[in-house]
């Protein structure tokens, strides 16, 4: 993610009114986002307790003496002294992140890319202390996760989307002969009827399925206009 656009981005959003803020380390933009996040409750826009803050645990972090230094280092660099959610990739470090709620530096522990096998593995653990408040996955309208949807709500876990617009088009990952989500004639189309753009359809669409959206954007039209 680009540095040089991370801060004014996050003001923006702050502005309109998102208080959900998704980050992670590997995203090499910390600083600039807690800047952003200290300057709107500098000018009184926004409250510590207002915004929501989502971590994560980059993979070469996942040894169990490496997991707290990880999640401080984020805090240093964002300069928040805890925050409130801290996600996983893997099931291997859960005590060692359990000890981080414990320490008063995460509320809340989530997981990502769980299949349901894998978060029954992590609920019928013996000795669970903290179980994962959310799953993030990739969701959006050719991959809506249904089934997943319905054991994470059986669960009490909440389903946390992104790539909600559809996967980045980089030829390095994607096959250039894939649909695009916001030029689906259907997505047009009910867009259209109703005045709005493709990416505003996709989004209410997963919201009133009872998933959580993440919606990147550095600009800021496309912010505001996601938000609504």
């Amino acid at each position: 993610f680009p540095k040089s656009q991370s801060e004014e981005a996050t003001k923006v959003a702050i502005e309109v009114g998102y208080r959900h803020i998704d980050g992670a380390y590997i995203y090499g933009n910390e600083v600039e986002v807690g800047q952003a996040i200290r300057e709107k409750i500098a000018d009184g826009t926004i409250r510590r307790e207002d915004v929501f803050y989502t971590g994560k645990l980059w993979s070469t972090f996942h040894t169990p003496e490496l997991v707290q230094p990880a999640l401080e280092r984020s805090l240093k660099q964002l300069n928040l002294d805890s925050m409130d959610l801290f996600i996983i990739h893997m099931p291997l470090e859960m005590k060692a992140m359990e000890k981080c709620v414990d320490a008063g530096l995460v509320r809340s522990i989530g997981v990502s890319n769980f299949n349901r096998r894998q978060l029954e593995l992590i609920l019928n653990k013996a000795g669970l202390k903290y179980k994962p408040v959310c799953n993030q996955v990739e969701c959006h309208i050719y991959l809506n996760q249904r089934k997943l949807l319905e054991f994470c709500k059986s669960q009490d876990i909440v389903l946390v989307g992104y790539s909600v617009l559809g996967s980045s088009r980089d030829e390095r990952w994607i096959d250039q002969n894939a649909p695009v989500v916001l030029a689906d004639p259907v997505l047009v189309t009910i867009a259209k009827k109703h005045n709005k753009s493709p990416a505003q359809v996709a989004l209410r669409f997963l919201l009133q399925l009872g998933v959580v959206v993440l919606a990147k954007s550095f600009n800021p039209t496309r912010i505001k206009k996601n938000f609504q």
